[in-house]
């Protein structure tokens, strides 16, 4: 049966977000392309990150055990590279509108 998966996301070190290495940035960049290749297998619901002082992301996915779901934090480039930590948490969506639009 499919559960669905909550990941918090924190930078590492501090300021990575306003003023990242040359390394962090690329480990970024493969991150947001991990997340959207979870996306194109079904496998994502929806990922972003707050925009103020205190940044942090979510992201949501589904996945069959909680063995899987651990594989796929663990196999995100930027949480490997140790530029992000995530904790996992089981999660459901209760409400949701369809479709949801990226803000520009």
């Amino acid at each position: 049966m499919r559960r669905q998966w909550l990941c918090r996301i924190v930078p590492t070190r501090p300021g990575m977000v306003t003023a990242p290495t040359a390394d962090e940035e690329a480990l970024v960049g493969a991150h947001l392309r991990y997340l959207t290749e979870l996306r194109d297998r079904g496998v994502l619901i929806l990922a972003g990150r707050t925009q103020d002082d205190n940044p942090f992301g979510i992201v949501i996915f589904e996945s069959d055990e909680e063995r899987d779901a651990r594989q796929i934090v663990a196999g995100d480039p930027a949480v490997a590279a140790g530029v992000f930590a995530m904790t996992l948490h089981p999660y459901a969506v209760a409400v949701a509108r369809e479709p949801l639009t990226p803000p520009s």
